[in-house]
């Protein structure tokens, strides 16, 4: 009976969630990069490890290294911007950095490959933290679920340095066969990880717009700030964009002319939650009005700017502290 080592079988779904992907046409270019270099490198550890193809052994560090950099560029590519800059192209150069040090250096790659693997993951943790959930091209409808996302892809990079830690110190206690299973068990939950949560529907991105407008200014008096929530205010109750399921941070910034910094800024330092909470507050009101008006649940979410059930609940408990069913009740008695 044909059994396959666990890397190989960790290679064979990620392909296969690549290939869906790819025929999809809807998940971002550089998650679905992400999704082949990990199963790229899934293969790799299966061919060397278990297969004792020991002449792509070299490989190995630098497709390991694609690995945290396309991460890092599908999160920039959500979070940022949809189009890549020329200076994004400097961190296209790590795998060729890590092919330098397996010609030249090969005792330092353990620990260049730490530092990628650290250095990215916590580059997304901080991001996050700074943009407190506001992504330019996510939908809003998705609530906080894209930052808890990219926060256990940036936690999976990170543990996938630590095994490397624990492979080293294995190698130089001598156990090379406990090297073996910690880097098929460690390396492949992680990748499985990554894999799987690149798919997630709720970090799918809308790029039909161009760019949002770029901000680099520095903090907005209070004045400014309520000047631009009072704009955002208006465009809300007159044009009514929160009802737009596919609504974006990005759309907001090219519909008010404004960068998208600014509006986010903005929002923080008025109503102390990021943009995605702000609108949803008007969806969750309006969605009160059509339930109090008799609509039944499916209707008054699909009505209110919400695509899934669960996002529609979460956010309705969230806002007045009852489900969409109890406000029924509520307003029934």
């Amino acid at each position: 009976m044909l059994v396959l080592p666990v890397p190989m079988i960790v290679a064979l779904v990620l392909g296969f969630l690549f290939v869906r992907a790819f025929v999809g046409k809807k998940t971002p270019k550089m998650l679905m990069a992400l999704l082949l270099a990990a199963a790229a490198q899934s293969f790799l550890v299966g061919l060397v490890q278990y297969y004792g193809i020991d002449g792509l052994r070299w490989l190995q560090p630098i497709t390991a290294s694609a690995i945290p950099v396309m991460a890092w560029m599908a999160f920039v590519e959500a979070s940022l911007r949809a189009r890549l800059q020329r200076r994004d192209l400097l961190h296209f150069s790590m795998p060729a950095l890590v092919a330098l040090c397996v010609l030249f250096l090969p005792v330092v790659i353990d620990a260049v490959l730490c530092s990628l693997f650290v250095g990215y993951g916590s580059a997304i943790l901080v991001m996050l933290r700074r943009q407190r959930g506001d992504f330019a091209h996510m939908r809003l409808t998705s609530g906080q679920i894209p930052a808890l996302v990219w926060r256990f892809i940036a936690i999976a990079l990170i543990i996938s340095a630590i095994s490397d830690l624990l492979i080293l110190l294995a190698k130089i206690d001598g156990n090379d066969e406990i090297a073996g299973v910690v880097l098929s068990v460690t390396s492949s939950i992680a990748l499985l990880t990554i894999g799987f949560l690149s798919l997630s529907p709720d970090i799918a991105i809308d790029i039909a717009l161009k760019d949002p407008i770029d901000d680099s200014q520095a903090a907005l008096s209070s004045e400014q700030c309520q000047a631009i929530m009072n704009e955002l205010n208006a465009l809300q109750t007159q044009e009514r964009l929160y009802l737009d399921p596919d609504l974006t941070l990005a759309r907001i910034s090219r519909r008010m002319g404004r960068p998208l910094k600014q509006i986010s800024m903005a929002i923080n330092t008025t109503t102390g939650e990021n943009v995605s909470r702000y609108i949803n507050k008007y969806r969750i009101d309006h969605a009160c009005c059509m339930l109090d008006a008799g609509e039944n649940v499916t209707n008054t979410m699909l009505e209110s700017g919400f695509n899934t059930k669960s996002n529609f609940n979460r956010e309705f408990l969230r806002i007045t502290g009852k489900t969409p069913s109890q406000w029924q009740q509520q307003g029934s008695t």
